[in-house]
């Protein structure tokens, strides 16, 4: 029995936004429009950050970033943990580059 620990599985239990596992890799996206889009967001990081701690797991934060698509959306900042993280212009995901203000 697993006691006190969940199984990689449940990582998305409870999770509002939409979550892709690939690899070792976890993506959450949302749309924001509204400050409670944004809120639900964080909330989710809060969860995935709590599920790590109870797994004996750590997200590497040197590779979390925060991706703002589409023109004049809000850029809301979020944290995993304590850790505020980082804005990028750009990232590659399955080969497909996407920019800052892509829609």
């Amino acid at each position: 029995m697993n006691k006190g620990r969940s199984e990689i599985g449940d990582m998305d239990s409870g999770i509002e936004c939409t979550i892709s596992k690939f690899a070792g890799d976890t993506k959450l996206g949302r749309a924001v429009n509204m400050l409670e889009e944004s809120e639900a967001i964080q909330r989710d990081l809060d969860r995935l950050e709590t599920w790590a701690h109870a797994n004996l797991m750590k997200f590497n934060q040197a590779k979390c970033r925060v991706l703002h698509v589409g023109h004049g959306k809000p850029r809301h900042k979020y944290r995993l943990g304590r850790e505020w993280l980082e804005s990028s212009p750009v990232e590659k995901d399955l080969g497909v580059w996407w920019m800052r203000g892509s829609t």
